[in-house]
């Protein structure tokens, strides 16, 4: 294995985060959120620490999103990988997904001097593309009906069941496919008004949410305890 450059650093805690952090507060830092589980995330370590290699002068963070929950949040980290370019405590930008091209360009582009510090708004999170018009909540309600129904059971979750981008949600697919369901799932992060409107809808703040018959079930805690006493069993078969 390639010896470790001396810039890269393992996050061991929230004060060694914030001691690297702050040893040169006019230096770019790429804070790279992954987790071992997700596959997108092996591919983008080794982009990170090729970055790390060629970047001597840039500090590079590697977080593991899930053990390092407090930093997570700080950052308000909902799937993984996420990365964030900072020069000291100021954002420059952020990258959400194994988007190779536009983390490198992001970091070519603020290595090059002072007046890359003003933000880079390509290099933040990638919005779904609206619709032409701007949907009212009853168009959005409809939608979103029309998505509940479109099978017996629909699964809304961060990422998909082959590349899930949330430990909860790893962790649902997992239940589901042990459980022997079958269902369709709908990303979340590919559609902002979704994701807001069932929040509203099903009065449930988090992702996943589980949809059985066009009802709302739960997330993960409510329907591991269902399948564990067997209720889950029971709302399939009726």
């Amino acid at each position: 294995m390639s010896e470790t450059p001396a810039n890269f650093h393992e996050v061991q805690s929230p004060e060694h985060f914030q001691t690297l952090l702050s040893e040169d507060l006019n230096r770019v830092s790429l804070i790279n959120f992954w987790a071992p589980w997700a596959e997108p995330c092996k591919q983008m370590n080794e982009v990170v620490l090729e970055l790390a290699k060629k970047y001597p002068q840039v500090l590079v963070l590697q977080v593991e999103a899930e053990t390092q929950s407090d930093i997570s949040e700080s950052f308000e980290v909902e799937a993984v990988p996420t990365f964030v370019i900072l020069r000291g405590h100021t954002l420059l930008g952020r990258i959400s997904g194994a988007d190779a091209p536009a983390l490198t360009e992001a970091i070519a582009t603020h290595v090059r001097g002072p007046s890359a510090i003003s933000p880079q708004s390509h290099t933040d999170r990638t919005p779904a593309a609206p619709p032409t018009q701007q949907e009212s909540p009853e168009e959005l309600n409809q939608r979103l009906h029309k998505l509940m129904t479109q099978d017996k059971v629909v699964l809304f979750m961060k990422g998909s069941p082959e590349q899930p981008r949330c430990g909860f949600s790893r962790r649902i697919v997992d239940l589901l496919r042990t459980q022997g369901v079958q269902f369709s799932s709908f990303d979340i992060l590919s559609d902002e008004s979704v994701r807001q409107g069932l929040k509203v809808l099903n009065n449930w703040p988090t992702f996943p949410q589980l949809i059985i018959n066009g009802e709302f079930v739960g997330g993960l805690d409510v329907v591991k305890e269902m399948a564990d006493n067997g209720e889950l069993k029971e709302m399939l078969a009726a």
